[in-house]
């Protein structure tokens, strides 16, 4: 089933559909609220204040496309609207990127 994610107004939408992966210098450290993303190039810290989030965003690697890292840790419409508005602001930020293909 697919979920339309609508952005608030003036924020371009996050591509659900597309892979990505952290960014190059970044690193994701888990803690029990969630994680902290910490950019070594910006000096950039970012607290991801969700498990599940955190599970989505260190296993984007590993998936074809964020919407497939979203279902895996068994996000459900509401949090796939979350996460997707998440994972765009990380993406504006810097922190995640698209994976190139292969």
């Amino acid at each position: 089933m697919t979920v339309a994610v609508a952005d608030p107004p003036g924020v371009a939408a996050f591509d659900l559909d597309r892979a990505w992966i952290l960014s190059e210098g970044v690193s994701l450290r888990l803690e029990r609220f969630g994680a902290i993303a910490y950019d070594f190039r910006t000096r950039r810290l970012v607290m991801l204040k969700d498990p599940g989030l955190a599970d989505v965003v260190g296993s984007l690697a590993g998936y074809g496309s964020a919407r497939e890292a979203c279902a895996a840790v068994g996000s459900d419409a509401r949090r796939l609207g979350n996460f997707s508005l998440a994972l765009g602001s990380l993406a504006r930020s810097g922190m995640i990127r698209l994976r190139e293909p292969s």
